[in-house]
């Protein structure tokens, strides 16, 4: 009986799987999140992380000059 029931949920996922393939929006979604996740484990540019530290400090400066 124990073998029947872990079948059932394995047949289940593969027929879920055979409608996911087939469907166009999911396609789509796919691509989507490896794209982002891609994109997620790309480093930050030197660069960049230099602008976003030059915003911060004048973002800190302008703040200072508010409260006096």
């Amino acid at each position: 009986m124990t073998t029947q029931k872990t079948e059932a949920p394995d047949e289940r996922q593969l027929e879920l799987r055979a409608s996911d393939i087939l469907d166009p929006n999911n396609q789509i979604g796919i691509r989507l999140r490896s794209l982002y996740a891609s994109a997620q484990e790309e480093a930050i540019p030197d660069r960049f992380l230099d602008l976003l530290e030059k915003l911060d400090q004048a973002e800190m400066m302008a703040s200072a000059k508010m409260a006096e």
